[in-house]
């Protein structure tokens, strides 16, 4: 799935959502972890629409992979000051 940053194709593409065939602009970010995998600061991303934000926080929230839903705009301010 798409991750700030990986989703656009050149830096003028906005980001695009990353449920399956959904070509929309990214305006959420769940940020997850697969506890059996990763280490618990390791944050993967994906990018989701108005439309398809529950649908896909929904899905990792089942597993228990969840940990944060923010804007890309918070998130990449976050980036930026880190």
């Amino acid at each position: 799935m798409n991750s700030p940053g990986s989703a656009a194709s050149s830096d003028s593409a906005a980001p695009v959502c990353s449920a399956k065939g959904c070509r929309a602009d990214a305006v959420w970010v769940l940020a997850w972890n697969n506890p059996k995998l990763h280490t618990p600061e390791r944050r993967k991303t994906w990018l989701a629409c108005e439309e398809h934000r529950e649908h896909l926080s929904g899905f990792l929230g089942v597993r228990g992979f969840l940990k944060d839903v923010v804007t890309l705009a918070e998130w990449e301010a976050r980036s930026a000051s880190a």
